[in-house]
């Protein structure tokens, strides 16, 4: 192989890991969560941009809530998983690029003026965020079942705001019996890769 990583956290990150349908009852820490932050706040985005905003369900009665609104399919797992997390796109990311620029304080008047231009660079960078998240769940020993089979104008209006546009829900948790599925096909190298 010609890759750094050695093969057991390949194994760990990526070829044993699956989506996650049951969980055990064992809680995931605050502790924990705050160590996949940590970690993965350093993926990289467009303009070290980070728009992801992340609300932990933890509270029955939140749980309640959030559940209502997702898919039939997606109900039981996401009443019974020990943590849920909310992963949406700040609109208003921009705010804080002076800060996260120091050499280029005017980006977010020059780049990021307009609305549509700033929703459209939140979603597509803090879905790569939410990417590195659920790798990062993985890097914690846990297993994470991200959705996006739910009601994203009913969750934003439960949990955030207008400047705010939920991506995924993500179930977090260790896996439970059953847990995952057969692992379906993926693509060949060559029916995905193209050198000109």
């Amino acid at each position: 192989m010609s890759l750094a990583l050695d093969p057991a956290a390949q194994d760990l990150l990526f070829r044993d890991a699956h989506t996650a349908n049951t969980f055990t009852d064992e809680p995931v820490t605050e502790e924990q969560v705050q160590a996949i932050y940590d970690l993965v706040k350093f993926g990289p985005t467009a303009f070290n941009q980070t728009p992801l905003r992340v609300t932990l369900v933890r509270s029955p009665e939140a749980r309640e809530r959030l559940v209502q609104h997702m898919a039939e399919g997606n109900q039981a797992k996401t009443a019974s998983a020990p943590l849920v997390a909310i992963l949406a796109a700040d609109n208003e990311f921009h705010e804080e690029l002076p800060t996260l620029l120091p050499s280029f304080p005017q980006a977010k008047d020059v780049f990021f003026a307009e609305r549509p231009v700033r929703e459209s660079s939140a979603t597509l960078n803090a879905a790569l965020q939410a990417a590195y998240f659920i790798v990062g769940v993985r890097a914690a020993g846990l297993a994470a079942g991200p959705m996006t089979g739910f009601d994203a104008e009913g969750i934003r209006k439960e949990f955030l705001d207008d400047d705010h546009t939920p991506l995924i829900v993500v179930n977090i948790g260790k896996p439970g019996e059953g847990a995952s599925y057969p692992r379906s096909p993926r693509l060949a190298y060559d029916q995905v890769v193209t050198t000109v």
